[in-house]
């Protein structure tokens, strides 16, 4: 959160370097502080509301009630919320500033394409999140991230129409300054986005081997994970903004010419095999 706010406060000040209006400066550093407040406080909200999750009812739902109540039994953790997502790629995640106001959230998909023993391993992965304190994390990445890709959009294109005063001024210095402007805009949304994803994987790997040994059966997370990354489809309900939450990345099924290095998650393989490991 520190670093974010570092990041809108340098973006704040150059922007009200370059329309010659400090205003804009003070108005980031008290935005970037309420942004701050409202992703710790708000950012579940804000999630579920994203991904248009609804509250699962224990009688329409039973299986995954009892599922998640005897796990977070076993893990020592108060009972989270449950929500579900009604689409039919299979995946889950889980929000929430604290395992006192925690939700795990799964799709239709997941529960009918998954055995017991499978979403027994989906919601471990799921409560080691909440239980290894990754949820805050990642979830005020979302309002974080996303705001610095608000204000540097705002800003780009206030540039390209002309909007700029210190340009008009002198010709010379305006283009070195939009440039210097293009370039530091880039390269916060880049920090970003990199913050976030480096986040999101190993996160994911910690949560792949403490969910294992919750339910000390690894090849039941490893069934799921296969059946996950057979559905070849994306989520109609995802948000690159919320991508990283995933328990897999929802939205794999679009073709992309982006390289590894921003893939939200990491490889499924790769997360499969260290599973196996774990039973030798």
């Amino acid at each position: 959160m520190g670093l974010f706010l570092v990041v809108i406060a340098g973006l704040g000040y150059f922007i009200s370097f370059y329309y010659n209006n400090p205003g804009i400066f003070y108005v980031a550093i008290i935005f970037s502080l309420f942004m701050n407040a409202a992703s710790f406080w708000w950012s579940d909200k804000i999630v579920l509301g994203i991904s248009k999750a609804k509250p699962a009812s224990r009688e329409e739902f039973f299986d995954l009630y009892t599922v998640t109540e005897n796990l977070s039994i076993a893990a020592g953790l108060p009972m989270p919320k449950i929500y579900v997502i009604d689409d039919q790629a299979p995946n889950a995640f889980a929000t929430g500033r604290d395992k006192n106001h925690a939700v795990i959230c799964a799709t239709t998909g997941l529960l009918q394409k998954l055995e017991k023993t499978e979403l027994e391993g989906v919601i471990a992965h799921e409560l080691s999140h909440i239980g290894n304190r990754d949820i805050l994390l990642m979830s005020a990445v979302v309002v974080l991230v996303g705001f610095v890709s608000i204000i540097s959009d705002m800003f780009l294109r206030g540039m390209f129409r002309g909007g700029g005063s210190r340009d008009n001024d002198s010709g010379r210095a305006g283009s070195v300054l939009a440039i210097l402007g293009i370039v530091l805009i880039v390269l916060s949304l880049i920090i970003a986005t990199l913050i976030k994803l480096a986040i999101s994987r190993r996160r994911e790997y910690l949560a792949d081997a403490s969910g294992a040994l919750l339910t000390r059966y690894p090849e039941g997370l490893a069934k799921a994970l296969e059946k996950i990354s057979a559905y070849n489809l994306p989520m109609k309900t995802v948000s690159a903004a919320t991508a990283h939450l995933f328990i897999s990345n929802p939205l794999a099924g679009k073709k992309s010419s982006v390289t590894n290095l921003f893939q939200t998650h990491p490889p499924i393989g790769e997360r499969i095999r260290i599973l196996r490991g774990m039973i030798s």
